[in-house]
């Protein structure tokens, strides 16, 4: 369990200028009395690609601290633009507000940063220059993402296990009273329509799988159906022949003519052959 729970950030001026210094209002509660001070840091990410370009901004030592509920006022200077790639001071980005005790950080938060151009015409053709003065940064304060990590405090009982045991589903849930509980319901609950979208998905894309199985069977089935059609009209034919074969026979008998019986045998194996042919 954290000794110290982040309550609420209050950014008081938002929207303000890019140039203009950050004022957040932080409350937070103690539980125990603290040996050491708690150290409050505001990082400005200057680039997606590279952390190279972080700021911090600013940092602040909090302390003595008391037992209980405790607000204060974090004021921190602008970025400087000329450590900004040029490209990249326009548009969105990121601030984060982080908190550290004895050198170990137990909560981050993130906010999303949106800075453009105070008027229309400067946002549809921005010049090549930003112009610092004109360019307005927005905070958005009420979608923060908190992320929280155990640490040790004062005594050894407070220090988390290496290897933790499992807890009941209860302990698990975020308690309603920290800062960004909200938000990370709202993410459960679109990953949980997330999921249901994706298994309806693929239960239409079985049956689809199931109805082209069966087409395929129902292909077999025909194409075994023609093949036993064949072999019947080739045991027909041979049939058919062999009749003709008697009956030429009994006509040669009787006119005894052996030539008739010569030429006879290769016209009834090329019979065959045109009707396997066909």
């Amino acid at each position: 369990m954290s000794v110290v729970s982040l309550l609420g950030v209050n950014v008081r001026n938002n929207p303000a200028r890019l140039t203009d210094k950050y004022e957040l209002e932080i409350t937070f509660e103690c539980l125990e009395q603290l040996e050491k001070d708690l150290e409050w840091k505001l990082t400005y990410v200057g680039s997606a690609t590279s952390t190279q370009y972080d700021q911090e901004l600013d940092s602040l030592l909090v302390g003595p601290v008391p037992v209980g509920v405790n607000k204060f006022v974090f004021e921190a200077d602008p970025p400087k633009a000329a450590s900004i790639p040029s490209s990249e001071v326009l548009g969105v980005t990121v601030i984060l507000l982080t908190c550290a005790y004895d050198g170990r950080e137990f909560i981050r938060v993130g906010y999303y940063v949106n800075n453009e151009y105070e008027t229309a015409e400067l946002n549809a053709d921005p010049p090549a220059q930003p112009i610092l003065e004109k360019i307005q940064r927005n905070i958005l304060a009420e979608k923060p993402r908190v992320t929280r990590f155990a640490i040790k405090w004062d005594s050894e009982a407070s220090a988390p296990a290496e290897f933790p045991p499992e807890q009941p589903e209860a302990d698990l849930q975020a308690d309603e009273e920290e800062y960004g509980a909200e938000e990370l319901a709202e993410e459960a609950e679109e990953e949980a329509a997330a999921d249901e979208e994706s298994k309806a998905a693929m239960n239409i894309d079985g049956d689809a799988d199931m109805a082209g199985t069966a087409e395929a069977a129902a292909a077999d089935e025909d194409e075994e159906e023609s093949d036993d059609g064949s072999v019947d009209l080739e045991d027909e034919s041979e049939d058919e022949l062999e009749e003709e074969g008697e009956g030429e026979g009994d006509g040669e008998a009787a006119d005894g003519d052996d030539a008739m019986e010569v030429d006879d045998k290769p016209a009834a194996a090329a019979g065959k052959q045109q009707v396997m042919a066909h």
